[in-house]
């Protein structure tokens, strides 16, 4: 999908709509202690490369956000005040805040922006509308600038007003670099990977990734489940799996990608062994023998046979997808998995991508963030751009010319 680049665009003197994802964690406040701030600032120093772009340019930047789900009603908690604080921090000069983001307020502000500044709008979500893709919603915010980019790969698989509706109302809407980061290295994955390309994945609902599943057998040569969903896929070949999360309205589906990867020739490889432990007990775990899970018992991590088995296939890979830990990371007691693949994907030689979300978070968790060729910015999003499906917030931008 060749869309056109901010890079392209003549921004000087221009101001620019930069629709951002700074739906970043906030901690402090009363129930805290002290100012609200901005507990990791990730996704907002990833899109500093665009912001700076602009701003060199000769533009001034409107930059525009959701924050958490404040069900379209104003709730302090959920502002981007604080952002507005670590945004200057990062960038190094001002940063005006405008009260909401629509409305004449927004409009003085924007209209009073000069070369060099930066706006930033309060919550969009604070608005019903823009969940709904409301035409006039959208149209206001249009009202405030006079070109348009899409810098949030983590929303573009939403048709929400800032992201789709929106473009309607520009001639010109491009992509960020951050947005162009992201479909590059994702786009790398679905064009002539280097072969093998081995993809592992692992979480906990299968019904989030059969599409992924399916589309990337027609691509890879090994795929590796692990994880939760991994047992709804061993209880679809008759293994007892005890207490451990399944899905039994997708054993079916399951057997079926099953099938379709032997007649594909792909390789489909599931944990052979597990950590166990007693449901409902803050017992460790155990090592099971086998793929089978005991009585009573929950698989929380993949165990020494698997990890083994999978850090094989890893090494030989030219191309790696990740999507989704080994087991409940978050607990230490059970993260020796998701650390061993995580490190085994890291050490190898070949292009890698983390497809965000729980693995983003593993990978922090793990000091590993500058070991991966690309950790995606958008969970959600990047499933579904890597399950083949056309992604609104995408689509909505201008065609590059041929």
């Amino acid at each position: 999908m060749k869309k056109l680049s901010v890079q392209q665009l003549d921004v000087r003197g221009r101001r620019v709509f930069v629709r951002v994802d700074f739906n970043v964690p906030l901690a402090g406040g009363p129930e805290g202690g002290g100012a609200i701030r901005v507990a990791d600032d990730r996704r907002i120093a990833e899109s500093l490369p665009t912001l700076r772009l602009i701003l060199e340019r000769g533009g001034s930047v409107v930059a525009a956000s959701h924050l958490g789900r404040p069900k379209g009603k104003m709730d302090l908690k959920q502002s981007l005040a604080p952002v507005a604080r670590r945004l200057s921090e990062l960038l190094g000069r001002p940063v005006a805040f405008a009260p909401d983001c629509v409305g004449p307020d927004a409009e003085a502000l924007s209209k009073s922006a000069k070369p060099g500044d930066v706006l930033l709008l309060e919550n969009l979500r604070f608005h019903k509308e823009e969940e709904a893709d409301d035409a006039g919603f959208a149209e206001q915010l249009a009202r405030l600038a006079d070109v348009y980019v899409n810098d949030a790969f983590g929303s573009a698989h939403r048709a929400h007003a800032s992201v789709h509706a929106i473009a309607r109302h520009f001639q010109q809407c491009a992509a960020g670099l951050l947005m162009e980061k992201e479909l590059q290295s994702l786009s790398r994955l679905m064009t002539g990977p280097d072969r093998p390309f081995v993809v592992v994945v692992g979480g906990a609902k299968v019904s989030d990734k059969l599409d992924l599943l399916e589309h990337l057998i027609e691509r890879c040569q090994t795929l590796i489940v692990g994880g939760a969903m991994s047992y709804t896929f061993l209880r679809a070949l008759g293994h007892e799996v005890g207490s451990s999360l399944v899905d039994p309205e997708r054993e079916m589906e399951a057997r079926d990608l099953m099938t379709l990867a032997a007649v594909k020739g792909v390789s489909f490889l599931l944990p052979e062994d597990h950590m166990e432990a007693r449901a409902g007990t803050n017992e460790g775990g155990r090592p099971t023998k086998g793929p089978a899970i005991s009585d009573g018992y929950m698989g929380l991590d993949i165990g020494p046979k698997s990890i083994a088995a999978f850090q094989l296939e890893i090494a030989k890979a030219r191309t790696i997808l990740w999507n989704g830990p080994m087991g409940k990371f978050e607990d230490k007691r059970f993260a020796a998995g998701t650390a061993a693949i995580a490190r085994a994907i890291a050490d190898s030689r070949a292009f890698t991508v983390v497809g965000g979300g729980d693995s983003a978070a593993a990978v922090k968790q793990f000091g590993m963030e500058s070991s991966f060729s690309h950790i995606s910015t958008g969970g959600g999003a990047s499933l579904e751009y890597l399950s083949g499906k056309t992604l609104p917030g995408i689509a909505a931008l201008t065609d590059q010319p041929s």
